[in-house]
């Protein structure tokens, strides 16, 4: 596929919140479309990968306040957590989170469909790019008084 051309000139002029708007969309959404055919949700995601990169150390409230502000859905934290026990993904011990066998067989699995869907995501872009373009949206943020910091810990999609 490729890219309609346009002059400096006619970019210029186009609205960030629009595009920006339409790229969160378009790629929230097609991370969310891969990981329905897991029948999993992002927060699911979230919480699978947070419990495998740190077994035995995330608690029900700890894990909560880790990935809420990633969550734009009003997500019921403990519902995730509820379904991913009753699935045999996810154990509690001790009163923290450890993936099963089952939780971590499926964890891979929507890892391979999130990889594709960023390997989707980057295509035709190099790294130099789409770092310039995360530094002009971090400076827009920055510009209008917000925290353009990297995240500590992000739930990223291809984790």
């Amino acid at each position: 596929m490729t890219v309609q051309e346009y002059t400096t000139e006619q970019l210029a002029t186009q609205p960030i919140g629009y595009w920006s708007g339409a790229t969160m969309r378009h790629v929230v959404g097609g991370i969310r479309a891969e990981l329905a055919v897991e029948h999993l949700t992002q927060p699911h995601w979230w919480t699978l990968n947070q419990v495998a990169g740190a077994p035995g150390a995330w608690g029900r409230a700890r894990l909560t306040d880790q990935l809420a502000p990633f969550d734009d859905q009003d997500t019921d934290f403990e519902a995730v957590y509820g379904d991913l026990i009753a699935r045999g993904w996810l154990t509690e011990r001790s009163g923290t989170f450890v993936l099963t066998e089952a939780g971590e067989a499926g964890r891979l699995r929507a890892k391979a469909r999130l990889t594709a869907v960023n390997e989707r995501v980057h295509q035709g872009i190099t790294p130099r790019e789409y770092a310039a373009a995360l530094n002009v949206l971090r400076r827009m943020i920055d510009n209008l008084g917000g925290d353009s910091d990297l995240p500590r810990t992000t739930p990223r999609a291809d984790r």
